[in-house]
């Protein structure tokens, strides 16, 4: 054991890969070392301590975790080096043989770091079994004071058989209401503008408290201060007609939603395990166009999956064609140890993999530039992010169009009146005119 004050003149580096959950928990992990003395290394210091909170959803995130823990060691040779994180939860052992690592923690110890960097024991995993996690760590990214990512849920009881994350996070657990209204309050009072609330499956709120969904946002739509609210990914099957209808009367809820429908064909939908079917996806889709014309749909899709034949693959394109979304956010399929997926044959070869990424992504570009089209001279508001002195400022209508402008560091975290031009050099975002300076 080391005394606190052992940390006071401490420094640490924090590491984060995967979702944007994960970047709220690092950021909570942050403030509890530095409330315990031991503060943010600065570029190109050496840091005492390094944090990785780690991602494993495909074999490529555990490549890329792997690389990135060895760069550490070389830029921070001397850190004590602690893994959290998916990976971390899924292969304790194998993250741990890798050179170097002095700590590896699991889900159920990622809310408890300190304790365990206070007792400074090298060569160790400590994990928790995935059916006895039941922590829910209150998280909230303040790395960025426009946006704060506010974590709402934990977990998911849905074990779709592609993917691990129910064994790598436990099962579905929240917060109470009265605690995350507190947190977005807290938000507020540090000038924050604009919060995305996030989880693993946060349409499922209210397993571990008895409360729900609905009642969250109708809690957090009272919140004083904060003039934006983002719903992150959400079922199809728990996007239901009250949540949406929320939104469309909210002046904080943006109309903007990322719905993830994984495949256009029942027939992989139900290889998958997924909890609904493609009419009932469009269904949610129409009832959103039909209360919010303009709203921003992204559409999660993974291409293939065991099983996804050329005519499963065709239903699929043929689906997403006719469908008025505005984003794809399209993904190979990576196979996972101890997942029902590898029961399932045929197996999709790479290649095969590549083409149908390729094809589902030039929709995808279709799509976005059609939706970005359509707005092109109307009028919007903008809430322009950071941005360093002489570059391009960027921000994010309330429809989520990328917006950009001139540098004027009077802009940042504001909402500013703009009228939408065409499109900037690289293709990226739309050019702005302000009708109005701060």
């Amino acid at each position: 054991m080391i005394d606190s004050a052992y940390f006071e003149d401490k420094k640490a580096a924090y590491y984060t890969l995967g979702c944007k959950l994960n970047f709220a928990e690092t950021s909570a992990i942050g403030r509890e070392l530095a409330d315990h003395g031991i503060r943010r290394a600065r570029a190109g210091e050496q840091a005492d301590v390094c944090v990785v909170n780690t991602c494993s959803v495909t074999e490529l995130a555990d490549k890329k975790c792997r690389q990135l823990i060895r760069r550490i060691r070389r830029q921070h040779p001397k850190a004590f080096v602690i893994v959290t994180g998916c990976y971390a939860q899924l292969k304790p052992d194998e993250v741990l043989a890798i050179d170097h690592v002095d700590l590896v923690l699991g889900a159920e110890q990622k809310g408890d770091v300190m304790r365990h960097l206070r007792e400074r024991t090298a060569g160790l995993a400590v994990t928790t079994d995935t059916k006895r996690i039941r922590a829910f760590t209150p998280s909230c990214s303040a790395d960025d004071r426009t946006r704060h990512f506010l974590k709402v849920q934990d977990g998911c009881d849905y074990f779709c058989s592609f993917c691990t994350i129910p064994f790598a996070r436990g099962r579905s657990r929240n917060g109470r209401i009265a605690d995350l209204v507190a947190q977005a309050e807290g938000v507020a009072r540090e000038g924050g503008r604009e919060i995305v609330l996030t989880g693993v499956n946060i349409g499922d709120f209210g397993r571990s408290t008895g409360e729900t969904f609905l009642d969250l946002l109708r809690a957090l739509d009272r919140v004083e201060g904060i003039a934006r609210y983002r719903i992150s990914s959400i079922e199809p099957n728990l996007v239901t007609d009250e949540v949406i209808e929320l939104v469309a009367a909210s002046s904080r809820f943006m109309p903007h939603f990322h719905i993830p429908l994984q495949s256009g064909s029942d027939t992989v939908l139900e290889l998958m395990r997924r909890r609904y079917d493609t009419s009932l996806f469009r269904r949610r889709v129409e009832r959103i166009r039909s209360l919010m014309p303009d709203a921003f749909i992204g559409v999660d899709v993974i291409v293939g999956t065991r099983g996804e034949t050329e005519a499963c693959f065709a239903e699929c394109h043929e689906f997403l064609e006719n469908l008025p979304f505005s984003q794809l956010h399209v993904f190979s399929y990576s196979e996972r140890p101890g997942t029902m997926a590898l029961r399932i044959t045929p197996v999709v070869p790479a290649d095969v993999k590549h083409a149908r990424s390729r094809t589902l992504l030039d929709l995808s570009d279709r799509k976005l530039h059609a939706f970005y089209d359509a707005h092109i001279g109307r009028e919007a508001t903008v809430l322009f992010e950071h941005a360093r002195k002489g570059g391009r400022m960027h921000g994010f209508t309330a429809n989520y169009i990328k917006v950009e402008t001139a540098y004027d560091s009077a802009l940042a975290n504001r909402l500013t009146p703009v009228r939408l031009d065409g499109w900037n050099a690289d293709g990226t975002a739309l050019t702005a005119t302000l009708l109005s300076r701060p």
